[in-house]
């Protein structure tokens, strides 16, 4: 069982397999831990409840960022992103016309810019 509290910088470089079976050790470990409690252990034991849960979150928190890195990675040159990893912003910049949509003119701005130009006019000084 892990005595000391799990750094998250140190599970970066596990693998997946590492991972889990790192996370089902906790587990069983806050399982016997709870036991403990119970049957009225001792302080130390109640008190590494705590740690034993914020290291199962940190273990889970890594697995999280990985998949998602991975799914990234995946998705990187396709023409659609999953709604999940695509920018969250707020509800109307998400709305808003893309900067290529508003530059756009219709074909009647068009004809009109064809047919009557702006003139242009020497100044006389």
């Amino acid at each position: 069982m892990p005595s000391s509290k799990v750094k998250a910088y140190e599970l970066q470089s596990k693998s997946k397999n590492d991972l889990t079976k790192q996370l089902t050790e906790l587990k069983t470990e806050l399982l016997s831990l709870r036991v403990q409690k119970i049957l009225g252990g001792s302080a130390s034991k109640l008190t590494r409840i705590n740690v034993v849960r914020k290291s199962i979150a940190r273990v889970l928190t890594v697995m999280n960022q990985k998949q998602r890195q991975n799914l990234r990675e995946f998705y990187k040159n396709k023409k659609f992103l999953p709604l999940d990893l695509r920018p969250k912003k707020t509800r109307a910049i998400r709305r808003r016309l893309t900067k290529h949509e508003s530059s756009l003119k219709t074909l009647k701005q068009k004809k009109k810019d064809i047919h009557f130009p702006i003139r242009k006019y020497a100044v006389k000084a």
